[in-house]
């Protein structure tokens, strides 16, 4: 036995205390005695053979178990007795590819590590009962799984490999760790390399796979519709409609009766145009304009009346809040209401008249707001106009109803100035287009640019949202305001301010953050100053990353971003279930002055809102990145024009120009050194020449590889000489 050792444990006594530690330390986890011994720091054959003589005793003792010839681990009892002296926290599993899990505790806190040999059989987003390991100095805190309190979810798509006995699911997650057994009987007709869904039905006690059934065969891999639905059943949004569903959705009453529409105001007579998209069927907005006789202009913004349609705790209703949201893919729209609603019935189709919930303005041509009216009404949209029709119209051609466009351009353009001068924070972000085949294969793709026919209409959404969330909210003689959904949006985490602020002086820019008003000047001003650059688009995107989420709460706390004490999600009730409750409450204190509803209530609903929008927004991220993989697979071995977006401890990031393909670059293939990492300042530095890539820089690469299942791509930087002669 080492010296050290014998310092520490004293006395036989004292070993075998130290070694039923060990054991506390990791209780479902077996080890051998040289394990132990080395653990112990004993490394001659006495010293060993005594641990061998201790475990055995133990053995004897019923303090450890033999989990399999020579392998001990502690016994059910003596588990229990050191579960007294532990400290456990429960949280969710953010696991990796590799096997090793973060955890975040529920209760707020520092993020847990746990090792690949100690996740137990916890799968990504689980919520668990983690044990804590005892917190050495310098070091980050350390945990082990002891149990799955809640499956995240037990669907999961991959590509099948059949054997003559049995199948595994390989799993298209990248945050899934382990493939799923799955016995012959329970293959349902799957064929070897297909594209499935497989439900986890069991995991035995000391397996390593968890067992499951194919539930659902989707297809062949890179098939664009199969791909497409296998990124719905990832993430457990349904691929279709319940048949009760379609059926509420058929039955309902389009017609609209006499009594109907005298129970509304009318907008029929007034000039009244849909603004949307070239290729959308869901219109759920109009705007109206009427010149008054005082000189002022009544802005109507009227907003599709799918409250009417729709009754609550129906099977339309139910599915939709269950949905949350409408999913935008790249080649498809999934909505949250069946087609005959969002497409037919709902949508604000020029030539017909529709049921509507409306925000309607009085305002002079600087856009000063004199009264307000908020209410139920029946339109006739004279028009649909496409964005790039408006556009046109605001840069001086001709087109239908040019006068009243550009009324509306210019009021709009003056609520923006105000807005921005009111301290909102005027966020850019680029959103990447992609021009499609007829068998939905990517042939071009694009960064669309927002103008300012996208931001007329967004002015006059913002300008609804913010008086009806105020209408509302405001205390207006009462003591408490009705309870109602509103848009909230936090200030910013300093500590992510802290960071962005540091990666923003490495790139040579600036921040004041020693007010409100003076952040955000300065958020505005960065992104006047980045216009053009070559590091524009990633500072933008840094800049939204810093940014708290924004989210639906019945407790309002302004939205930060926007600069509105009150702000709520009214104009989008097709596409968005918060906003068909914004209608249905202020039907319900407006109209039918009713007393409120429960906040606790309706806090549940919006929570699972929050978490179904997030849910969306990584299904459209993951669609858009299969189809950047999937343009660049023919592409192989050529070059392009990028920037690096990135860096880390395998390599740097490139992003791609035009398609905004991102890759990366690994260190051991990038050329005439061996590169290392520069954390603190963005940055690779060669080893032996000392040459500098930095984020942000400009480079040439070629495409080296493309893995269309995972979604990953590879790329080499070209040297000079290369980029010369390409």
């Amino acid at each position: 036995m080492s010296k050290k050792v014998k310092q520490t444990v004293g006395t036989k006594a004292g070993l075998v205390a130290t070694i039923l530690g060990i054991f506390g330390e990791n209780p479902f986890k077996p080890y051998n005695y040289k394990q132990i011994a080395k653990l112990l720091g004993i490394h001659d054959k006495a010293g060993k053979d005594l641990v061998l003589t201790i475990l055995l005793d133990l053995l004897g003792e019923g303090k450890l178990t033999e989990e399999r010839p020579y392998r001990y681990m502690l016994s059910r009892n003596m588990i229990a007795e050191y579960a007294k002296k532990k400290e456990y926290v429960t949280g969710k599993v953010d696991m990796k590819n590799t096997g090793k899990a973060y955890i975040t505790p529920e209760n707020g806190g520092e993020d847990i590590f746990v090792a690949a040999n100690n996740t137990f059989q916890a799968l990504h987003e689980d919520i668990v009962k983690v044990y804590l390991f005892p917190k050495r100095k310098n070091h980050k805190i350390e945990g082990q799984i002891v149990e799955v309190l809640k499956r995240n979810k037990t669907d999961y798509v991959g590509v099948i490999s059949i054997t003559k006995e049995f199948g595994f699911l390989v799993p298209d997650s990248n945050n899934m760790a382990v493939d799923i057994f799955v016995p012959k009987a329970s293959l349902n007709k799957a064929k070897d390399g297909e594209k499935v869904i497989v439900r986890i039905t069991d995991w035995p006690e000391h397996a390593k796979n968890p067992f499951g059934e194919v539930i659902k065969v989707l297809g062949k891999p890179g098939d664009n519709n199969v791909e497409m639905q296998s990124i719905l059943s990832e993430y457990n949004f349904p691929l279709e409609f319940p048949k009760e569903v379609e059926k509420d959705a058929a039955r309902i009453d389009r017609t609209i009766s006499k009594e109907e529409i005298a129970r509304r105001r009318d907008f029929r007579q007034t000039l009244t145009v849909t603004i949307d998209p070239a290729d959308a069927k869901d219109f759920d907005d109009a705007i109206s304009l009427k010149k008054l006789e005082n000189g002022h202009w009544e802005v109507g913004v009227h907003i599709a009346d799918v409250s009417h349609y729709v009754r609550e705790n129906a099977a339309l209703d139910k599915e939709a809040q269950e949905r949350g949201t409408s999913i935008y893919l790249v080649d498809r729209v999934i909505p949250m209401l069946p087609e005959v609603l969002s497409n037919d019935v709902c949508s604000l189709r020029p030539k017909e008249d529709k049921l509507c919930f409306s925000a309607v303005f009085e305002m002079d041509d600087e856009a000063e707001i004199f009264g307000e009216w908020i209410g139920k009404t029946i339109i006739n949209s004279d028009r649909r106009y496409a964005y790039e029709e408006i556009q046109e119209i605001i840069e001086g051609n001709e087109g239908d109803f040019k006068t009243e466009v550009l009324v509306w351009h210019s009021l709009a353009s003056k609520l923006r100035a105000k807005r921005v001068k009111n301290g909102s924070i005027n966020f850019h972000s680029e959103e990447v287009k992609f021009i499609l085949d007829e068998t939905g294969k990517p042939i071009d793709t694009f960064v669309k640019v927002q103008k300012e026919s996208h931001m007329l209409i967004e002015d006059f959404m913002l300008l609804a949202n913010r008086h009806v969330a105020e209408k509302i909210g405001k205390p207006h003689g009462k003591k408490e305001p009705n309870t109602f959904v509103y848009r909230i949006h936090d200030e910013p985490n300093p500590e992510k301010l802290n960071t962005f602020m540091q990666f923003l002086n490495k790139l040579g820019y600036s921040m004041n953050i020693s007010s409100r008003a003076k952040l955000v000047k300065s958020y505005n001003d960065l992104f006047v100053a980045v216009e053009g650059k070559g590091e524009k688009s990633l500072i933008e995107t840094v800049a939204i990353r810093t940014m708290a989420k924004a989210e639906y709460s019945t407790q309002n706390i302004g939205h930060y971003g926007l600069a509105f004490p009150y702000y709520t999600h009214f104009t989008s009730p097709i596409r968005r279930y918060p906003d068909l409750i914004v209608h249905r409450l202020l039907e319900r204190y407006l109209i039918e002055n009713k007393p409120s509803v429960s906040s606790e209530d309706y806090e549940a609903v919006c929570k699972h809102a929050s978490d179904m929008e997030q849910r969306a927004a990584n299904m459209e991220r993951e669609s858009i990145k299969y189809k950047q993989a999937e343009y660049l697979l023919d592409k192989v071995g050529k070059m392009f024009d990028g920037q690096i977006s990135g860096v880390s401890k395998w390599g740097i990031f490139v992003e791609l120009k035009q398609s905004k393909c991102e890759g990366m670059v690994r260190y051991n293939e990038m050329p005439g050194d061996y590169y290392y990492l520069d954390e603190e300042n963005y940055r690779v530095i060669g080893q032996s020449y000392g040459k500098v890539f930095r984020l942000g820089d400009q480079v040439k690469i070629r495409v080296k590889k493309v893995d269309l299942t995972k979604k990953k791509l590879d790329f080499v930087i070209v040297n000079t000489d290369e980029a010369r002669d390409w």
